[in-house]
């Protein structure tokens, strides 16, 4: 095969992935109601879905700062064994599938789990199936994106400028908050956006953790599922929702790819 023929070949198969992704895209852009796409989000059925979503992908991302953070430091400046089996431990949610991210939650915090039946019998408590659900499934997946970017930011970091200032007689508080969080800026907003990205969708964990029940633990993804299967919300409002999903994954990626370009010049 000459240059010319592999140059050719190179471009179709290039051609053909490109259109793997964009097609479908296409699609569901062409498929939309946008005569109705404003009422759609705004059914009280999307509107609780959407609002549901936002709320609990907040809650999750401030949690995954306050957890992730000193995770992420330990992880960065220590090489031992231990360091080594909780990072791997922290990957696992990246590589598992979600359904049995929620079923190991469910063994955990069922009324019949390790924790959760002893919560019930004791106290009446009982997590899965309800609204905090939802959110411990989504920090399940989402914290191991904030632990591994501010991670990565936190290798380059020489600990010399905290050295200095603590030599200065800086607290340790004075130093975290005035010295490392300034230099971690980059690695928090990026993990941050990832870990909101990752909670507004995730739908696996949720479903068999938290269920699917409208106005307290059916989110967007939960929403656009039910209106594809018979119920919940119309085919119409979940194709609206399915478009907005997508716009704040383009936005996710675009504000992170604007921190990446700043970290670089």
């Amino acid at each position: 095969m000459g240059p010319r023929r592999g140059r050719l070949l190179l471009g179709m198969l290039a051609a053909l992935a490109a259109a793997s992704i964009f097609l479908p895209i296409v699609a569901l852009l062409w498929g939309a109601n946008w005569q109705t796409f404003g009422s759609d989000i705004a059914a009280p059925e999307a509107r609780s879905a959407l609002q549901l979503s936002f709320a609990t992908a907040l809650v999750t991302t401030l949690v995954c700062l306050l957890l992730g953070v000193p995770l992420a430091l330990y992880l960065a400046r220590s090489s031992s064994g231990l360091a080594f089996g909780i990072r791997l431990l922290v990957n696992l949610p990246l590589v598992m599938p979600p359904l049995v991210g929620g079923l190991a939650l469910l063994m955990l915090f069922g009324r019949r789990g390790l924790l959760g039946g002893p919560l019930y019998d004791l106290f009446g408590f009982q997590l899965g199936f309800t609204t905090p659900a939802v959110v411990v499934a989504q920090i399940f997946v989402a914290l191991p994106f904030m632990v591994i970017t501010v991670e990565g930011v936190a290798r380059t970091i020489s600990p010399e400028h905290e050295m200095v200032a603590a030599s200065l007689g800086a607290t340790p508080a004075a130093v975290f908050w005035h010295v490392t969080v300034p230099l971690l800026k980059p690695g928090l907003v990026a993990g941050a956006v990832l870990s909101f990205s990752r909670a507004l969708g995730e739908f696996g964990a949720t479903a068999l953790f938290a269920g699917n029940r409208p106005g307290v633990t059916q989110t967007m993804p939960l929403a656009i599922y039910t209106a594809f299967n018979g119920g919940g919300v119309s085919a119409s409002a979940a194709t609206a929702l399915a478009i907005l999903l997508m716009g704040a994954s383009i936005v996710v990626m675009l504000l992170t790819g604007s921190w990446d370009r700043r970290g670089a010049k």
